[in-house]
């Protein structure tokens, strides 16, 4: 039986081509994607494209598309085995965080890519990515899909959505998942790693929650900065700080003054940290107890992108029960390791 796969044109590189009069980059007429790339035709799926009427740069994709891609997959969940997203790369990571958080309970896969290339470039990585893709898309074992969550899949791996970051806009590799092992890799053999998949629970029903805060603030905390400042921004409900290492800041009455009148004022505080691999650790080091001090939520290990987009789910989401800090601390779908 061929599976199906329904295909989200977005915009992005992988969607353009090279006009030749001009040397400038252009988007194509994407439902011509079988015409561009005729190998498509050989993978053993039936593949549906659904393009965005206007092809958007990454840099435009936001609250209201990542909704738009999460109704998209909800409407059609029942009539297509996998989904494949074709995104620009720029904020790939935080549309697939978005994404893991919104769609509740899947059951089959959800898998981004963009390409950094055109794809009618001659060396271009688009055509590796999106036909590895459709393969991992409709993976099925024993009428099961093998894939069951929202991953990138770029260069030769298939990373969980929400622990990634694009880490290079130079080379082909561009992706990194710190801290969480890949889950899996072409070459040859598509090779998968079960033991690092996602399982919701057995009995959940898919559904999609596509609730999204915008009062939510992120900040990168560097040496010499004057903490003063957040008194003149207005009222936000959520302040994420990237903070040095392990979860360190400049220890100075000052500073606890400054994120105390924060907490007082009702914002919550999430701290992540500014290293790409490892995470936060309150009580580590002397110049992380003021985050204790004041109440601030630990991001433990989680990239800055999935902490934004989690704490834009989660915040006065009605269908979520408890604290923001209890639900935001809650392990939802393999974003943080919470020991």
């Amino acid at each position: 039986m061929k599976r199906k796969v329904l295909l989200i044109y977005t915009g992005g590189t992988i969607g353009m081509e090279k006009d030749y009069d001009t040397g400038s980059l252009r988007a194509f007429d994407f439902s011509n994607i079988f015409e561009k790339m005729p190998e498509m035709n050989l993978i053993e799926c039936e593949i549906s494209v659904q393009p965005f009427k206007k092809p958007l740069d990454s840099s435009d994709m936001g609250p209201k598309e990542w909704k738009k891609i999460a109704k998209y997959i909800a409407k059609n969940y029942d009539s297509y085995d996998g989904f494949l997203i074709l995104h620009g790369t720029d904020t790939m990571s935080y549309t697939a965080s978005a994404l893991s958080f919104m769609l509740k309970n899947l059951r089959k896969p959800v898998i981004l890519t963009g390409s950094q290339l055109p794809i009618g470039d001659l060396r271009t990585d688009a055509k590796e990515n999106l036909l590895t893709s459709l393969y991992y898309a409709s993976l099925y074992e024993n009428d099961e899909a093998v894939i069951q969550e929202v991953t990138i899949y770029f260069e030769y791996k298939l990373l969980r959505g929400n622990r990634t970051l694009k880490y290079s806009a130079e080379y082909f590799d561009a992706y990194q998942s710190p801290n969480y092992p890949i889950l899996g890799q072409s070459g040859v053999h598509l090779n998968i790693e079960k033991d690092f998949l996602w399982r919701t629970r057995s009995d959940a029903d898919f559904y999609m929650d596509d609730h999204i805060s915008q009062e939510v603030l992120f900040w990168r905390i560097f040496p010499g900065m004057h903490l003063e400042h957040f008194a003149e921004i207005p009222k936000m409900k959520v302040l994420i700080l990237q903070v040095f290492g392990s979860g360190t800041i400049f220890n100075t009455p000052k500073t606890q003054q400054t994120l105390q009148m924060l907490r007082d004022r009702g914002t919550e505080i999430v701290v992540v940290s500014q290293c790409v691999s490892g995470g936060i650790s309150f009580g580590k080091y002397t110049n992380s107890n003021i985050f204790s001090k004041i109440g601030a939520i630990s991001g433990y290990d989680m990239t800055a992108e999935s902490a934004i987009t989690k704490a834009m789910h989660v915040l006065e989401n009605p269908n979520y029960t408890g604290s923001f800090a209890d639900n935001f601390a809650r392990n939802l779908c393999g974003e943080v390791t919470v020991s």
